[in-house]
């Protein structure tokens, strides 16, 4: 073979050679958007994450049970504890503002508004009767809020804050009494409202 057929012949090869490389590329720019396709935009994306929850709809996502109480040592305290027994039971927070709560046995205890503030430093309620009276207020530190435990403090003596127990709720699945509602976030209702039978323990509880 001479020098001129062979240089021919290596030509062609890499004429073959990036036809079918073209060939390639333009079925791949076949595949992609075109050009013209308006970009993604950044509300798409971000819609596809969860958005951080404040600490008023963290406390309204699901209901809660009272499962334990520490003292200012970190020693556990029993429920039934005369400083704690007052703050026992299930806690239903609605997003609308409202609250209700029951004993353990699911026997009506409060109901009435509730707060948290920004920071989630902070949790104010107040109880109404029936009519809608007011009947007391408070405001308790809020020591742990996230989507499983809830835990605030209370002093036996206001006036001296070196004595506490931290009252320890966490998430439950216990469907609000009264109502058909089943499962965490089922607490649409203001459930035994207007039916009487609250036990407010004057002002000591939640």
């Amino acid at each position: 073979m001479t020098n001129t057929q062979f240089t021919r012949r290596a030509a062609l090869a890499v004429l073959s050679l990036s036809a079918a490389a073209g060939a390639v590329l333009t079925g791949a720019a076949d595949l992609a958007a075109p050009a013209s396709a308006a970009p993604l935009s950044s509300g798409s994306i971000s819609s596809l994450f969860p958005t951080k929850l404040t600490p008023s709809q963290i406390l309204a996502s699901t209901p809660w049970k009272t499962t334990g109480a520490v003292d200012q040592n970190g020693d556990r305290v029993a429920l039934d504890h005369p400083g704690v027994s007052n703050f026992v039971g299930w806690a239903y927070f609605d997003a609308d503002g409202t609250y209700t709560m029951y004993n353990l046995d699911d026997s009506p205890k409060l109901k009435g508004d509730w707060t948290v503030n920004d920071a989630g430093t902070e949790r104010w309620i107040n109880a109404k009767d029936d009519a809608g009276n007011v009947l007391f207020q408070r405001v308790v530190p809020i020591v742990e809020l996230n989507k499983n435990v809830f835990t605030y403090r209370v002093y036996p003596n206001a006036g001296d804050t070196s004595t506490y127990f931290d009252i320890i709720h966490t998430k439950t699945n216990h469907a609000e009494p009264g109502t058909d509602a089943k499962g965490p976030g089922s607490n649409g209702s203001l459930g035994n409202s207007g039916r009487g039978g609250y036990h407010f323990n004057n002002g000591n509880s939640h």
